[in-house]
């Protein structure tokens, strides 16, 4: 992701009393190794959220900054051959978090000594087959339906806008099946939610609706940056992009906006799991139960820019700080499995019919 908005405003005082106290006078005086994506996340991270976890805990934090993608998980699959933990905890993109799960690569984690993983949607908390807890989610972020405002003074309110040949030539849309999420959004917009993705006949179908956006596309982006520049200026005044990168664009006064259309927006995150290879296992427990707080989730949402992984209700954001991050209305969730199992027949078949 690109910067993050940072509010100004005063972190929440630390409830240490929901921590849970005896793993964590067991775990104080030992260090922890974190990874998180590198760049802006890493430096907020290190700004706005560790010193404050030592201060609470005693564990100290080694910041590691991780590479993006399947890089990082084929790093900690070749040091846990080896027994070493390159970090004990590890912030992972959806994709690679399932294909470690696959791979047996994450430890089983003690639920009942980490009572705020309670707070969390099921959809964020993350097991083995057999029902062994093995991670949470940690950050999530929205891609949302975004316009140049002075090419469109009306905000769109349906992802159907993607299809209307009012808008020939003039999409910017992720490239990728696995990143842009375009088949969910398809799936969602016009045949009532993401169930058909389930069988491949059902993908075909689903690709074949979505090849309809052909010639609304200006550019399939990689380069998140590129798109940037070129909705700002009106160049490609429609598309999908982050809404909270949107929305700092908007407040430095360019002519955007991001919007969440009525079916809603995609819910995309990453999530903490630990290493089996990780001999720091209850140091692991303490800091994914203490970033499942109400008051840290809050904190992030401010000072990172991510959506906060538990209910609105429990945190407390105001309306401003909730809507630069996230939205009210159901969100559109992933399919992930479908690019991990499927990974090769979905890459052909998009290069096909979709960007073809």
């Amino acid at each position: 992701m690109m910067k993050r908005r940072e509010f100004i405003a005063s972190a929440s005082a630390l409830a240490l009393g929901t921590l849970a106290a005896p793993t964590i006078a067991r775990a104080q005086g030992t260090s922890l190794k974190v990874g998180t994506y590198g760049g802006y996340f890493e430096e907020s991270f290190k700004k706005h959220i560790y010193p404050d976890f030592t201060a609470a805990t005693g564990i100290e934090v080694d910041s590691i900054p991780e590479p993006t993608g399947e890089a990082w998980l084929v790093q900690l699959q070749q040091a846990a051959r080896a027994g070493q933990a390159p970090a004990d905890v590890s912030m992972m993109a959806q994709v690679a978090r399932i294909r470690g799960e696959r791979a047996g690569l994450w430890a089983e984690l003690d639920r009942g000594a980490m009572p705020n993983v309670d707070n969390l949607p099921e959809h964020f908390v993350h097991a083995y087959e057999d029902g062994r807890f093995y991670g949470t989610g940690a950050v999530a972020w929205y891609i949302a339906l975004v316009t140049n405002t002075e090419v469109y003074p009306e905000a769109p309110e349906s992802w159907a806008a993607l299809w209307d040949p009012a808008n020939e030539n003039s999409l910017g849309l992720l490239a990728l099946a696995s990143n842009s999420f375009l088949l969910e959004i398809t799936a969602t917009t016009h045949f009532g939610g993401t169930d058909i993705l389930a069988t491949e006949e059902g993908v075909l179908e689903v690709m074949n609706k979505l090849a309809e956006v052909k010639p609304n596309v200006r550019l399939w982006y990689r380069d998140e940056g590129q798109f940037q520049q070129a909705l700002e200026t009106g160049e490609i005044p429609m598309g999908q992009y982050y809404h909270d990168v949107t929305g700092l664009a908007a407040a430095d006064g360019k002519p955007v906006r991001s919007t969440f259309p009525k079916e809603g927006a995609v819910l995309d995150s990453g999530s903490w799991v630990v290493s089996k290879a990780s001999d720091a296992l209850e140091a692991s427990q303490v800091f994914i139960d203490y970033m499942s707080q109400p008051e840290i989730q809050s904190k992030l949402s401010r000072f990172v820019g991510t959506a906060p992984t538990i209910p609105r209700d429990m945190t407390d954001l105001t309306d401003e700080e909730f809507a630069a991050v996230s939205s009210d209305l159901p969100p559109i969730l992933p399919r992930y499995e479908l690019y991990v199992d499927k990974a090769d027949w979905v890459n052909q078949k998009w290069s096909e019919i979709v960007t073809g």
